[in-house]
């Protein structure tokens, strides 16, 4: 079986607490975070994480994201990573 997996980007205001609440939902929901990026510039936090969604429902990941979004103040976006590949491809 092929390895599906998903890209979740983070976006919004900095504030303690972000990093937390996403890595606990996703935790909660056994969902194995490989890799992960994070970086704040002037106040504005950007993190981007691929997550391996095998055996995973994406739409019940996707609402519990949007989810933590609303009580974070931040924009989650996860899309399926076949997804994500072809609408950035050059």
């Amino acid at each position: 079986m092929q390895k599906e997996r998903a890209v979740i980007t983070v976006n919004g205001i900095d504030h303690p607490g972000i990093i937390a609440a996403v890595t606990k939902a996703l935790a909660d929901l056994d969902v194995n975070i490989e890799d992960l990026s994070q970086t704040i510039v002037q106040g504005l936090f950007t993190m981007i994480l691929i997550a391996d969604i095998t055996d995973h429902d994406l739409a019940k990941l996707q609402d519990r994201m949007a989810e933590v979004g609303r009580e974070q103040g931040v924009q989650i976006a996860v899309q399926h990573e076949n997804i994500f590949k072809y609408m950035h491809r050059v």
